[in-house]
């Protein structure tokens, strides 16, 4: 492989962590309050609210079961005006963050849910109110779930990159498509393969790491 592929290939590995950490970091910012919300609005929670729960699981629900492919065209418009332009690694954060809030949203509200409400019961009687609750109860107590969810929503917006390229988005996606597919390059395919297998497993390994330590620690 040249020196000038290779160049591509890291140009690419970069473009790629670019988009993912980006959108990583937006979508869980969206998705967390999400969640919460999701979960203490539940039948019995701490903060019952039957109609903003059905109305945010609607609309959360409807983004998850949209095809990313089909999210990205239909929201070109909103895409244009935001980052000012519907093509590049910058552009492609946009779906990608819209496509992965709901989906850490759900992540979210399925890791507060595996608390024992025993506990929440406990720290009601003592007198705490629900914002406290959320903070000192819910969120750390399911901390290295929600780090284990993240890290699965990660690994997702890895593959949504890759097909991001396909759309000029940018990446490893982009490289494989332009410099394999179009051109016949084997090799280059095989490459990117290899980039991204790895790229996925480095992911996993730090977030069980991470997840384990935090479990640890709680206990």
């Amino acid at each position: 492989m040249s020196p000038e592929i290779i160049n591509l290939l890291i140009k690419s590995f970069v473009e790629t962590c670019y988009m993912v950490a980006a959108s990583t970091i937006i979508s869980t910012l969206i998705g967390l309050p999400l969640g919460v919300i999701l979960t203490v609005t539940r039948k019995g929670h701490i903060l019952e609210n039957t109609p903003v729960n059905a109305i945010l699981g609607a609309v959360v629900n409807a983004t998850r079961s949209t095809p990313f492919i089909i999210l990205m065209v239909a929201i070109i418009p909103l895409t244009r005006m935001i980052v000012g332009s519907s093509i590049g690694t910058t552009a492609a954060i946009v779906p990608l963050t819209i496509s992965a809030a709901p989906f850490i949203a759900r992540i979210i509200e399925s890791s507060l849910l595996e608390i024992d409400h025993g506990v929440i019961e406990a720290a009601q009687a003592m007198g705490a109110s629900p914002l406290q609750i959320i903070n000192k109860v819910l969120l750390p107590e399911a901390l290295h779930s929600i780090v284990l969810g993240v890290t699965l929503a990660i690994i997702s917006l890895i593959g949504y990159s890759a097909m991001a390229g396909a759309l000029g988005g940018g990446g490893l996606g982009d490289l494989a498509i332009r410099y394999g597919y179009q051109r016949f390059r084997v090799d280059i395919m095989i490459a990117t393969v290899v980039v991204l297998i790895a790229q996925v497993q480095i992911v996993q390994s730090c977030g069980n790491y991470i997840s384990k330590k935090l479990n640890k620690n709680k206990l």
